[in-house]
C-alpha cells in the first residue's frame, strides 16, 4: 500500500473506504493500523469506526457556494422562452439577457448559462427520444445507403471526381460491399450494387433495408415505376424490403455509422498513399476494394457464423438496367436522360432499344446488340453531350465547312493534344482552312488509328513553326507500302474487232 495515503486531512471518508476497512479487519492477521492504511485513512479514524463513533456523510449539498450571477433574470426571462421552445441554445439566450439587462452580461457568462440551461432541461425539460438497442440475428438483415465522397477531393487524371459510394452491410457480422456510383442514386446503381453484394457474399438476408429512395426519382410517376421495379427485384431474391422514414437517419444507423468509419479509413489510406489522384477509374476502384477487403478480414469470424443463415441465391442474376426506345436523328445522335450521344451514321433513321446501366448504355437494333457507349450524366437541370468523332468523320470529310459552325464542333475535337492543337490553329481567329485542316487530321487519326501520336506530332511541329501538311502527316503515319503494278499494253489487230462486230474494216 502507499504510505502517503495514510494521512489525508480534510478529505471526507467515503462509505466504500469504510467497507474496504471492515473487509480487511475480518482477517485475523490484519492489524487495525494496517487495515486503515490500506483503506486510505488514519488509525485514529479506524478506532472511531470500531467504536461506532464515525458517521459517513450522505446526501448532496443543497446550498449555493456563490451568488447567482443572473440575479433571477434566468427564471424571469429565459425559462418562459425555453418552455415555449426548448431547442433554444445558450448563446441565443445570452443575447436575450444582454438586451434585457444592458452592460451586465458578456461572453464570460456563457459557460455558467450553459450549465443552468443543461440543469433546467434535465429537471423540467421535455421528454427526449429514446434509442432502443437492437439484438441482431445472423442472416436476418442487410442494409445499404449512398454516401458522398466529394469532401475527400478524389481526382482522376487530375480532374476532380465527384461521386457517391453504394455501401452495403450485413448487420450481424458487419460484412461489407462498396461500389463506386457515377450517376448518384438510381434504380440502375441500386440494382447493380445490391445484386453484386448478394452474389459476392454468397447469400441473401431475410430482410433488406434502405433509405426512402427519394433521391432516385424526380416525380410521382417515376416513384411509382421505381417502387414497382424495386418490389420485383426484392421478390426475385425472396428478400423482404423495408425502408426507414425520410429524414430519420438513426433508423438506418447500422449503415450510417459505418459510413463514417469507411470514410475515415479511406482518408487514412489516402494519407499513406501520398496522393488523392488516380490515373483511371479502375485504379480508384481497386483502391476502394483493397480497403473493403481489410474490413471484411476483421469480421471474418462473425461472417463465417452468419453465412450459413443466409438464403440461397437464385440460379442467375436478374436485370440491373432500365429500358428506353430512341430514334437516331439526322445528325446521327440519340437523346437519353438529357444527354446527347453520337452513334455511327449507318444507324440514322433507325429505332433502337437502349439498356441503361449505371456505367454504360447498350444499344440494340431489333434483337441484336449493335453498340455500347460509356454512360454520361447530366448535372442538375442542364443537358450534357457525349460526342465521338469516329461516328461522323466519314460524312464530315465530305463537307468540312460544316465543322466551323457545328453545334458540337468543340465536342468533336478529342481532349488533350488535339484540343491544344485547335487552340494554336485558331488563336488569330477561325478560318475555313483551319477547319479543313482539323477535319483532315481527324480523318487521318480515324483511318490510321493514331490519334494520340498524330496530335503530339502535329502540335510539336507547330510549336517549332513548321506546320506539317496533310500529305506529310499521311506519309509519316502510314505504315502501308503501296505496290504499283506494272501494266503491259497490248494492241490488238483491228481485224479481230471487225470480226467481233460482224462487219469489215473499211
Amino acid at each position: 500500500f502507499n504510505q502517503h495515503e495514510i494521512f489525508m486531512p480534510g478529505k471526507p471518508i467515503t462509505q466504500e473506504q469504510v467497507n474496504l476497512y471492515m473487509s480487511y479487519r475480518k482477517t485475523p492477521q490484519q492489524l487495525q493500523a494496517t487495515s486503515a492504511a490500506k483503506a486510505g485513512f488514519s488509525e485514529r479514524t479506524a478506532r472511531r469506526i470500531d467504536k461506532g463513533e464515525h458517521e459517513v456523510k450522505h446526501g448532496v449539498r443543497k446550498y449555493r457556494t456563490r451568488k447567482d450571477p443572473f440575479k433571477g433574470l434566468f427564471e424571469q426571462y429565459l425559462v418562459p422562452l425555453l418552455e415555449a421552445n426548448p431547442a433554444l441554445q445558450p448563446i441565443t439566450l445570452l443575447e436575450v439577457l444582454e438586451e434585457k439587462a444592458p452592460n451586465q452580461f458578456d461572453q464570460s457568462h456563457l459557460r455558467t448559462l450553459q450549465r443552468k440551461v443543461k440543469s433546467w432541461r434535465a429537471k423540467q425539460g421535455p421528454e427526449q427520444e429514446v434509442m432502443f438497442l437492437q439484438r441482431h440475428i445472423a442472416g436476418d438483415m442487410g442494409i445499404s445507403d449512398y454516401t458522398w465522397m466529394n469532401k475527400l477531393k478524389i481526382s482522376l487524371a487530375g480532374e476532380l471526381f465527384e461521386h457517391k459510394l453504394y455501401h452495403y452491410r450485413l448487420v450481424y457480422s458487419g460484412w461489407t460491399y462498396v461500389q463506386v456510383c457515377l450517376g448518384g442514386e438510381s434504380f440502375e446503381s441500386l440494382s447493380s450494387g445490391l445484386q453484386n453484394a448478394f452474389w459476392r457474399s454468397g447469400g441473401v438476408p431475410a430482410t433488406y433495408r434502405t433509405d426512402s429512395l427519394s433521391a432516385a426519382f424526380n416525380n410521382h410517376s417515376e416513384e411509382e415505376v421505381l417502387t414497382e421495379r424495386y418490389r420485383k427485384l426484392c421478390q426475385y431474391y425472396s428478400v423482404k424490403a423495408t425502408r426507414n422514414n425520410k429524414g430519420v437517419a438513426h433508423e438506418n444507423g447500422a449503415i450510417e455509422s459505418a459510413h463514417g468509419h469507411l470514410k475515415r479509413k479511406v482518408e487514412q489510406q489516402l494519407l499513406l498513399r501520398g496522393s488523392r489522384d488516380f490515373l483511371t477509374l479502375s485504379d480508384y476502384e481497386a483502391f476502394i476494394n483493397h480497403i473493403v477487403a481489410k474490413i471484411n478480414r476483421r469480421c471474418k469470424t462473425r461472417f463465417d457464423e452468419e453465412k450459413p443463415h443466409l438464403q440461397a441465391l437464385p440460379s442467375r442474376r436478374t436485370n440491373d438496367f432500365s429500358e428506353q426506345y430512341v430514334k437516331v436523328s439526322s445528325s446521327s445522335t440519340i437523346s437519353v436522360k438529357r444527354v446527347t450521344y453520337t452513334v455511327p451514321s449507318r444507324l440514322i433513321g433507325t429505332r433502337l432499344l437502349v439498356h441503361l446501366y449505371d456505367t454504360r448504355l447498350t444499344l440494340f437494333y431489333g434483337h441484336e446488340e449493335t453498340l455500347r457507349l460509356k454512360r454520361v450524366y447530366a448535372q442538375g437541370s442542364t443537358r450534357n453531350r457525349s460526342v465521338n468523332y469516329h461516328h461522323v468523320i466519314h460524312s464530315l470529310v465530305k463537307k468540312p465547312n460544316a465543322f466551323r459552325y457545328s453545334l458540337i464542333r468543340d465536342d468533336l475535337i478529342p481532349d488533350g493534344d488535339f484540343t491544344l492543337l485547335w487552340q494554336q490553329l485558331t488563336q488569330d481567329g477561325i478560318s475555313d482552312s483551319d477547319c479543313r485542316y482539323m477535319v483532315d487530321l481527324l480523318a487521318l487519326a480515324h483511318n490510321y488509328r493514331c490519334e494520340a501520336a498524330l496530335g503530339r506530332y502535329v502540335l510539336k511541329e507547330i510549336k517549332r513553326q513548321q506546320k506539317p501538311s496533310i500529305r506529310q502527316c499521311r506519309a509519316y503515319f502510314s505504315d502501308e507500302t503501296i505496290d504499283i503494278p506494272c501494266i503491259e499494253n497490248q494492241q490488238h489487230d483491228l481485224n479481230s474487232y471487225d470480226e467481233l462486230m460482224g462487219g469489215h474494216h473499211g
